[in-house]
């Protein structure tokens, strides 16, 4: 059964860095775009950065370009999302997300929060 389980949130101040992880069982990621979103309080879930399965090719949202970092290391069942210069608007619930053939997965989420 496909599973996708993120970690690697916590608590850190202004300016800190954070590395997630969403890490896959009973599938291989190989070949399939993944994506990473966020939820703040009161706020729509938001697409925050994705990389290609076929090319490694990334996007980035606007808000968080130059900041964040997404790689997927080959020999690794795990995509990474490493956060630098973190400001208190990226505090939110991370997700991870992977779609097969039309059909969404979603990890359980990890708490980042950015405050002093």
């Amino acid at each position: 059964q496909l599973q996708l389980v993120e970690s690697g949130g916590g608590l850190v101040q202004p300016g800190g860095s954070l590395r997630l992880s969403c890490a896959a069982s009973g599938f291989t990621l190989d070949y399939y775009a993944i994506a990473w979103f966020r939820q703040a309080p009161g706020k729509e879930r938001e697409g925050v950065s994705c990389i290609s399965g076929r090319d490694g090719s990334t996007y980035y949202t606007d808000s968080v370009k130059g900041r964040f970092t997404i790689s997927r290391p080959n020999v690794e069942n795990t995509v990474y999302l490493q956060m630098n210069s973190l400001k208190p608007e990226d505090t939110a619930v991370y997700y991870c997300n992977l779609n097969v053939l039309g059909r969404d997965y979603w990890g359980q989420g990890t708490q980042v929060t950015v405050s002093s």
